[in-house]
């Protein structure tokens, strides 16, 4: 079943997240890091993984990388990796960094100021 276009197949993305079109919770946001559980990876574990989570392992096996980047690499939806990144957390083989909290974003009024004070350089 093709998309046209070139485009993968709609029925690919139903089954890599297991027929969900969302997480089961809420535990990354674009930008969350996610790094390996190096205590829970192990090889005979990774090999009964699908294809998609396997990868995603390998990905991250030199460092953190952000749900975004992580999608770029799959070239899939950031939806449908957040749902496979839910499923790696549940089972412990990765874990992310807190998502920022409002208070602690900067404020678009100071990176207007800093962009400006860029261009005057």
């Amino acid at each position: 079943m093709s998309t046209g276009g070139g485009r993968r197949p709609l029925v690919r993305l139903h089954v890599i997240t297991g027929g969900r079109g969302v997480p089961r919770h809420d535990v990354f946001d674009d930008i969350s890091i996610v790094r390996l559980r190096e205590d829970r990876v192990r090889r005979d574990d990774v090999v009964l993984l699908g294809p998609e989570p396997r990868r995603v392992i390998d990905l991250c096996r030199f460092g953190g990388l952000s749900v975004v980047e992580i999608a770029a690499h799959l070239r899939l939806p950031i939806a449908a990796v957040k749902v496979l990144l839910c499923d790696l957390f549940d089972s412990g083989h990765i874990k992310a960094t807190e998502q920022i909290s409002p208070d602690a974003r900067v404020s678009p009024d100071l990176l207007e100021r800093v962009l400006n004070g860029l261009r005057n350089l």
